[in-house]
């Protein structure tokens, strides 16, 4: 039986790029770092940027194998907790995040914005009301 999902990898073609953002933009703070790997600090959970060919290789699969972003979004989206949703979309903004909605409450009882990465990732931060 599966108990919860503990890690999120994100496979990157621009590695140096998507690190900078995770890092300097988002500000999130590195507890590894190798060359082409890089997993964050967060409460809970794991989070890892791994370049798509190391991905490739651990996972036995071609690169070719990897459906590229194609800029249409994605089937997947990743949600973050924050303290204050408005405080960090202003933050984020400030530093050139483009964010597809702003702040607004939703009728499931979260406040919540969205944004995407470098690599086209869609993700979404949030705060219970």
């Amino acid at each position: 039986m599966f108990h919860n999902v503990n890690a999120i990898v994100l496979f990157v073609q621009n590695f140096d790029k998507s690190l900078t953002f995770y890092r300097d933009v988002i500000g999130l703070e590195v507890a590894q770092l190798e060359p082409q790997f890089a997993a964050f600090k967060m409460y809970g959970q794991d989070f890892a940027l791994l370049d798509i060919v190391n991905g490739a290789d651990m996972l036995g699969l071609e690169v070719a194998e990897f459906e590229p972003q194609t800029g249409k979004a994605d089937r997947v989206l990743l949600c973050v907790d924050v303290e204050d949703v408005d405080a960090e979309y202003e933050r984020l903004t400030a530093k050139g995040v483009p964010f597809s909605k702003a702040p607004v409450d939703q009728s499931w009882g979260i406040r919540a914005a969205y944004f995407r990465d470098p690599e086209g990732n869609i993700w979404e931060i949030k705060r219970r009301f």
